[in-house]
């Protein structure tokens, strides 16, 4: 395969597409109807490794995108032809500090043209080995996956951009195009390192992963020239929402954000639900689970009033949680739209969590789509409640994950509801639910169970359950419940015997 330095070599000029995933066109709110570009300088080009953001910036940016890299000279060529005329495809980070926009009238050329700001490689996938309608592209932020898409569904096919491009500019061998980026971009800070892969799913065929680690600039700009000028519309643009964006404002900056309320980081699902505890819960009732925390003071633990798309689907997982708060007309134009809440919530859910949606109770409009769910279950995601209406029921039903919601109902949720804040602290179903809590849900209901008890509680659930069994042969056999159940001393010992036999 090609090497990341032959492509630096080759390369006579580099293009990059503004908007090309669908993902990326909601996060930014507008859908390009015809691809639109800006050039980054050659000198931009790197094979990766140490990246400097400017001293003075706040906002450096990354973007894992897809390069096609030209193989043969292309000018005129029809999007049916144009694949022929490339080589390959790699990785490439197409990085930029969004302090420098102000300046650049849209040509990104301070702003992402910087030294080293176009890393590309490792190595090059050949074009005929790779169908430009099945690439993958993920990212990793400091080992954290933080994007992945494919081009199954691009705006704008590869071929077309190479056939659109050509109309008006001869491509050379060695150019490269950046083919846009996924939903996810954000900003990385410095001593944070970053990993692009491209990669044929199923096939072995890969770019490699390119890594860039981001270190901060030693020298200062100077008084001349334009000076980093982030502000709130940046920050929200390089962080990707404005939520994040307000964190890193100003008072006066972030007082025109949705408060942030008491957020609980959620822990890794990995260091709660071992694989230990998974499997102790997978043995035991959401009901045995329920006496085991009211044992241990916790009462309302059950989400309640649900139906599930999966009747006798067992789910086990970490939460994650959203927040709706009640429609208001000028708040729904702000934060509606776009990369609201709600989609940011669905991008971020990862595998074995369960993605709890806090809707008030009110059920008068849809919280929850086929698309949005079946994103969810791409993603990984355990299950996905709301307390709340869920639309196109009959297409989520059919989905493999299971989704727990009120009702059913036709509007979207811009009727009842405006989608307002991720991993806070929410109410579900009547009871609390916080980020990283562990979710059980059965054919009995749903359970919340607060991470620092759930080895305690599965324990504990998995004994209760063995006495469970023994009363049921017990009565079974024609015994009265008096004594046994709960078991007096006679009836323990008798148990304990009976435990030991089956061991």
């Amino acid at each position: 395969m090609t090497q990341g330095t032959d492509l630096i070599e080759r390369a006579g000029k580099v293009i990059a597409v503004h908007i090309n995933y669908p993902s990326r066109a909601a996060e930014r709110g507008r859908t390009p109807s015809v691809p639109s570009y800006f050039l980054k300088p050659t000198t931009s080009l790197s094979s990766g490794g140490d990246v400097e953001r400017h001293a003075g910036c706040e906002l450096f940016a990354y973007e894992g995108e897809i390069a096609v890299v030209i193989g043969k000279t292309a000018r005129r060529v029809s999007p049916e032809t144009a694949w022929d005329c490339v080589a390959g495809v790699t990785a490439s980070n197409d990085l930029g500090v969004y302090d420098l926009r102000a300046a650049d009238k849209g040509s990104n050329l301070r702003s992402k043209g910087g030294d080293g700001y176009t890393p590309v490689g490792p190595d090059l996938i050949p074009a005929a080995e790779a169908d430009p309608a099945r690439l993958r592209v993920r990212t990793w932020l400091d080992g954290e996956l933080v994007q992945e898409d494919t081009t199954a569904d691009l705006l704008f096919p590869l071929p077309l951009l190479v056939a659109d491009l050509s109309q008006v500019i001869t491509l050379e061998p060695g150019d490269i195009i950046l083919t846009g980026t996924p939903a996810g971009a954000s900003v990385a800070e410095p001593g944070q390192t970053l990993e692009v892969e491209v990669d044929v799913p199923g096939t072995g065929r890969t770019s490699g992963r390119l890594v860039s680690r981001v270190v901060e600039g030693a020298q200062p700009f100077a008084d001349f020239g334009a000076r980093p000028a982030p502000d709130e519309k940046q920050r929200e643009e390089a962080w990707g929402s404005r939520r994040p964006a307000a964190s890193t404002a100003s008072g006066a900056d972030s007082a025109t954000a949705p408060a942030e309320g008491t957020t609980t980081p959620a822990p890794s699902p990995a260091s709660v639900l071992t694989d230990e505890i998974r499997e102790r819960l997978s043995r035991v009732a959401t009901a045995t689970l329920s006496v085991q925390l009211r044992k241990r003071g916790i009462n309302n633990a059950s989400i309640d009033g649900l139906r599930t798309t999966k009747p006798g689907a067992k789910v086990i997982g970490t939460a994650r949680t959203l927040r709706y708060v009640p429609n208001r007309e000028d708040l729904f134009t702000e934060f509606g739209g776009g990369f609201n809440a709600q989609k940011r919530a669905i991008e971020s859910v990862g595998e074995g969590e369960v993605l709890v949606m806090d809707a008030r109770g009110e059920s008068g409009s849809g919280t929850l789509g086929d698309i949005l769910a079946l994103r969810a279950q791409v993603r990984g995601a355990a299950g996905v409640i709301t307390d709340g209406g869920v639309r196109d029921l009959d297409a989520v039903a059919a989905l493999d994950i299971p989704a727990f919601y009120q009702n059913a109902h036709p509007a979207v949720l811009g009727r009842k509801h405006v989608p307002w804040a991720v991993d806070e602290t929410v109410a579900c179903g009547g009871t609390a639910v916080q980020p990283g809590d562990v979710i059980v849900a059965d054919a009995d209901g749903i359970i919340v169970i607060p991470p620092h008890l759930v080895d305690e509680v599965s324990t504990a659930a998995v004994e209760h359950e063995l006495q469970d069994e023994f009363v049921f042969e017990r009565v079974k056999e024609g015994h009265s419940v008096e004594g046994l159940f709960p078991p007096n001393a006679e009836w323990t010992a008798k148990f304990e015997e009976w435990k030991r036999s089956r061991a």
